[in-house]
């Protein structure tokens, strides 16, 4: 009878030549196997060649995986070349510059539908280990959060944006996405990610099925994608009460009926499984999937279920809460889990030239009820977010779930006065505060931080430019982090 042999097998050797580099973590593979353990192979194996100050990094694998490609410190490359090799054996080959070999490298595979992790290797010396209560939890955050910020140690919170139309864009695309959140993660900031159909389009307009199939692949694939387990969130689309969000098609608004339909599949049989939520669960169980935020202040859009305050983005706020909350209880019972929202991101904007200030000081806006009478009461203000609450807590399934403040600053959205002209000194604290004492808030995030758009569409909001009065705003977010 042959011996059972044990073998230790490691996937790959470093060159002497780079002596300074090292492999990190050391990954192997532990195989029992009887007879000659010499005849046994084990993949995929990695191989390194040096020249110069560059080198070739060879993978080999037994499976001739699609659309491969290596992730080197948050960003894809793909093979420069690839050969098939005897016994069905394929070997990929990248060509590595210096400033490549000295971090996280990772072999990935099939990601036109998600890339799934195959191997990864470590170049350089390892880093020192960061202690998890280095990096205490914040609830400020902003929306593309600056590389270069510095956060004090505290782990606060991103948001990211991503189109389905745009998934290959070089740009914009999925691609780009996964290398901010790999920035991100490196910063220890929590990322939340808004899912939208296309530019100037939120969600997919009403009743086409083709957009909405579209927009529901593009959702699996960033649940299945490796690159993106670390996200926290995904916020599925935003202000599409707004007719300004669903501007290339104006006259097939999203309704709250359409929004529900997309999210957990109200109105269709309670057996399909083709929404948003389900979709998302099916490939990544542990992903929030998050109700996107209705714009407060926008009077085209009403709703059939009214709130107690009768005002249009409450009452469609209101509606499509109930429907939300509907159609999970209804999937509950027929046996289907992790239909409900996972939280709700909302809306915060403040007013601080508001006329029923009455006297209190305009950075005091955050603390202050701004009940107007012309919309029966609504809160004109910041404390809307109180007003999104009583509705998220009045039924069943979403009472007490998490909310995300994801936007906010002193832009109210019908008045159009931008930061850099109206933000009063003081405004950012007095929020922040408010919002500290709030328990089922999680979050209070800045829109923005870096403006990315090519024409600086967004400057007079950034923190980063500082442009006009955001220079103060800019300084009190520093001085909370260090708080």
């Amino acid at each position: 009878m042959k011996r059972t042999q044990l073998f230790l097998v490691v996937g790959f050797a470093v060159a002497a030549a780079f002596g300074a580099i090292w492999f990190l973590p050391i990954q192997g593979q532990v195989i029992v196997t009887t007879g000659n353990a010499a005849q046994t192979m084990v993949f995929p194996q990695t191989r390194l060649e040096p020249h110069g100050q560059a080198a070739d990094l060879f993978i080999a694998d037994n499976v001739a995986w699609s659309n491969v490609g290596l992730g080197v410190n948050g960003k894809l490359f793909p093979a420069a070349d690839w050969q098939a090799n005897p016994n069905r054996v394929v070997t990929w080959r990248w060509e590595l510059a210096s400033n490549d070999l000295n971090g996280e490298l990772v072999f990935y595979h099939s990601c036109q539908t998600g890339c799934v992790e195959r191997t990864r290797l470590m170049l350089g010396k390892a880093n020192s280990i960061v202690e998890a209560n280095q990096w205490n939890p914040t609830k400020l955050g902003v929306v593309s959060a600056n590389p270069n910020r510095d956060w004090h140690g505290r782990s606060g919170w991103d948001v990211e944006m991503t189109y389905s139309t745009l998934a290959e864009d070089k740009e914009s695309g999925i691609d780009e996405l996964a290398r901010h959140v790999y920035r991100a993660d490196a910063q220890h900031l929590r990322v939340l990610v808004r899912v939208d159909y296309a530019p100037g389009q939120t969600l997919p307009p009403a009743n086409d099925n083709v957009a909405l199939s579209q927009y529901l692949n593009y959702a699996r694939r960033l649940a299945r994608d490796a690159r993106l387990r670390s996200v926290y969130g995904y916020i599925i689309g935003s202000g599409f009460n707004d007719p300004a969000s669903n501007s290339p098609a104006p006259n097939v608004l999203v309704t709250p009926e359409w929004y529900a339909r997309i999210f957990n599949g109200y109105g269709e049989e309670v057996t399909r499984t083709d929404n948003i939520i389900q979709v998302i669960h099916q490939e990544n169980p542990q992903a929030r999937v998050l109700v996107g935020p209705v714009r407060p202040f926008k009077m085209q859009q009403d709703g059939t279920t009214k709130y107690a305050i009768d005002a249009p983005w409450l009452n469609y706020m209101n509606t499509l809460v109930a429907l939300l909350d509907e159609t999970a209880r209804a999937k509950m019972q027929a046996g289907f889990a992790l239909t409900a929202p996972d939280g709700f991101a909302v809306n915060a904007p403040g007013r601080p030239n508001a006329p029923e200030l009455e006297g209190h000081a305009a950075a005091d806006e955050p603390r202050t009820d701004l009940k107007r009478a012309a919309w029966n009461g609504a809160q004109a203000g910041f404390r809307v977010y109180r007003d999104w609450l009583d509705i998220i807590n009045a039924y069943p399934t979403t009472r007490g779930l998490p909310v995300y403040i994801n936007a906010t600053n002193t832009f109210s959205p019908d008045e159009g006065i931008v930061p850099a002209q109206n933000y009063p000194r003081g405004w950012l604290t007095s929020a922040y505060q408010v919002i500290n004492s709030e328990p089922q808030v999680q979050s209070l995030i800045w829109f923005l931080d870096e403006d990315q758009s090519a024409d600086g569409r967004w400057d007079a909001y950034s923190l980063t430019k500082g442009i006009g009065r955001v220079y103060d705003a800019a300084k009190e977010f520093d001085e909370l982090l260090q708080r």
